[in-house]
């Protein structure tokens, strides 16, 4: 083997005990094996009245970043015994496969039986790969490749900074690993801001409690001439003085927009700066925690209104910059309900832009009617804790004949909450499941086409941080020989190849322009009338398509991936000139995904000029021009 090899292996073992011997010639006893794949066939060592015994070791050893795979072709046992055993108790038969974790493996072969038998082992090389790196929490991972060579890049959701490297590559070695630690998403507390169009200021531990004795400060800075609006998505502080402070400039002595000690509700319509600039104070005392706080904030310009938000929600908009005339329409994620403000607003005032209407609010309510076919139920206040000593109400309606299947995807309570099924549309019906504390993912179908949900929480028990509660998905399936109907996915739409829905039939899910499908966009209905899997969503896409090369030209690219906020530069080489913008920023702003902010830039060749014998012309020369002009 190469001098690759030389270093410290890890050998993966198997020992087999067996009763068999030699039929045909055999590989010597105890043999090193090297190539990338062929046979070993056991063996038998010479035996006399006084040795009895066979002892080998076969060892196959392939190249750094490969395992060894063995497969059993045949075996023969004339011993009548019983058949072979490896050591992880699996009968070695015909057809066994072992693979192992490293470039090498090793068959200890033993017989104490003087009869003939033979054991035919086939061995083979396959690549290795690395581990799929955990995702870390708050911020996600993209991988090119598991094996030698591919990388791994992670990037942290907005208001979470990345701790440890953004790009891990896989090492070929022994045993293939990743070149570094998975970074962590954590919360900076306090930094400054420059030249920021939309981000997110979140407590440090969000959305878990913040820790005591904390004084955090930020100072975000806007675009030249343009100011900064800051959406408030949650303010939740301990009791005693705990404080939280937006300030109308950069430093610590601003005029202040916004003191938690002063306003008991959070203004739904936000606050704005006169200036570029806002000072964010966060302190904390040494007594008690909450979830903390977690702010929007975008820059917007003169003569224009600053871009809308609705958490859990969406929005359409008759302008993406926002002018004066400019309409806004809201509607709400599924399972949720547009409560306060306005469901559309215009902006309006030349001299002084600004929305008519506060934007309004997406909740998950306690208690409804529900007639659509598809949808989702979600415990009060979804993804934050329910309340004590609620009891709500939920009434599903469908075809008269049809019946609805639940899909119960979370259920996160305390012992002493119930949650409870009714098949049909009153709380005399049946109950078709009823539950409490936690369980895993389960389904449940109604015999007919309603349901009733109820949940009660504990009149004495206080619920506290994200994702306590319940996530219940519904749909309306057929009584009996089709597979239940799939419903159709937010920002995309679905094809179905027969519209019974029988045992065949392929539902393939597309997304609209600016998102991408994440799951499988192709199900099958199998032959026990479920789906082959489940149902994919559309999510918007983040990052910009490469904008390409310049001729004559080098660029510079900010990060390994064009994902919202980052840049390409584009140098000229010598003897050339740039025509546009040399810096392209990829940036988000409209229901198109994202797009480079400039056009591709061109490197044209300088001008060159040649002087005539006629002392009255001077002849230029240049890649779009070529004449001559008069002196």
């Amino acid at each position: 083997m190469p001098g690759d090899l030389d270093e410290e292996t890890t050998t993966s073992t198997i020992i087999t005990t067996t009763v068999i011997t030699t039929m045909q010639a055999p590989a010597p006893c105890n043999t090193n094996f090297t190539s990338p794949g062929g046979y070993i066939e056991t063996l038998q060592q010479a035996r006399s009245w006084y040795n009895m015994d066979v002892d080998c070791t076969y060892t196959v050893t392939v190249y750094l970043g490969y395992g060894v795979e063995i497969q059993v072709n045949s075996s023969h046992d004339l011993g009548g015994r019983e058949p072979s055993v490896l050591a992880n108790e699996s009968i070695l038969l015909k057809g066994l496969v072992v693979r192992s974790w490293s470039n090498q493996i090793s068959i200890h072969f033993r017989s104490r039986h003087p009869q003939s038998s033979s054991l035919l082992l086939r061995y083979q090389a396959f690549v290795l790969s690395c581990n799929f790196p955990d995702r870390p929490a708050y911020g996600d991972v993209s991988v090119t490749s598991l094996h030698a060579g591919g990388e791994a890049y992670f990037y942290c959701f907005s208001g979470y900074q990345l701790q440890g490297p953004s790009t891990l590559t896989c090492r070929n070695a022994t045993t293939p690993y990743w070149s570094g630690k998975v970074p962590r998403c954590l919360v900076a507390c306090g930094g400054m801001v420059k030249n920021t169009t939309l981000g997110r200021i979140v407590s440090p531990g969000f959305p878990g409690n913040y820790s005591n004795n904390l004084t955090c400060h930020w100072v975000l800075e806007a675009p030249e001439s343009q100011r900064l609006h800051v959406h408030f998505e949650k303010v939740a502080l301990a009791e005693d003085d705990d404080r939280f402070l937006i300030k109308n400039g950069n430093h610590i002595d601003s005029p202040i927009l916004y003191d938690s000690y002063e306003v008991e509700y959070l203004p739904n319509e936000g606050i704005v700066s006169s200036t570029r600039h806002l000072f964010v104070e966060f302190t904390t005392d040494g007594f008690g925690t909450n979830t903390g706080v977690a702010i929007r904030y975008e820059a917007f310009a003169a003569g224009h209104c600053y871009e809308p938000f609705v958490k859990y929600g969406n929005f359409t908009t008759t302008d993406s910059t926002y002018t004066v005339g400019t309409v806004v329409e809201f509607t709400c994620d599924p399972g949720y309900t547009l409560e306060q403000g306005s469901v559309i607003i215009e902006c309006m005032d030349p001299s002084n832009p600004q929305w008519n209407e506060t934007e309004p609010a997406c909740r998950a309510v306690c208690s409804g009617e529900i007639t659509d076919s598809a949808g989702v139920v979600l415990s009060p206040n979804w993804p934050e804790a329910y309340d004590k000593g609620q009891d709500c109400i939920w009434g599903i309606h469908v075809e008269e004949d049809k019946r609805i299947m639940l899909d119960i995807q979370v259920l996160h309570m305390e012992k002493n909450d119930l949650l409870t099924f009714y098949d049909g549309d009153d709380l005399t019906a049946k109950i078709l499941g009823q539950y409490s504390g936690s369980r895993p993912r389960f389904k449940l179908y109604t015999s007919m086409a309603d349901v009733t949900i109820q949940f009660q929480s504990d009149p004495a028990t206080n619920i506290y941080g994200y994702n306590n509660g319940f996530v219940v998905h519904f749909f309306e399936v057929p009584r009996n020989d089709t597979c239940p109907e799939l419903p159709e996915i937010s920002n995309g739409w679905k094809t179905t190849s027969h519209p019974d829905l029988v045992h065949g039939t392929v539902v393939t899910y597309q997304c609209y322009p600016g998102f991408e499908v994440v799951g499988t966009e192709m199900l099958m209905c199998q032959w026990d009338l479920t789906w082959s899997g489940d149902l994919p969503r559309c999510e918007r896409v983040l990052s910009c398509p490469d904008p390409g090369t310049v001729e004559h030209s080098r660029r510079v690219m900010s990060g390994p991936r064009l994902i919202v906020g980052s840049t390409v530069q584009y140098i000229c080489n010598k003897g050339y000139s740039l025509s546009g913008n040399s810096l392209l920023s990829c940036y988000h702003r409209d229901s198109t995904g994202p797009k480079w902010s400039e056009k591709l830039p061109k490197c044209i060749r300088q001008y060159m000029i040649m002087f005539t014998n006629n002392p009255t012309y001077t002849y230029l020369h240049t890649d779009k021009y070529r004449g001559l002009v008069y002196n």
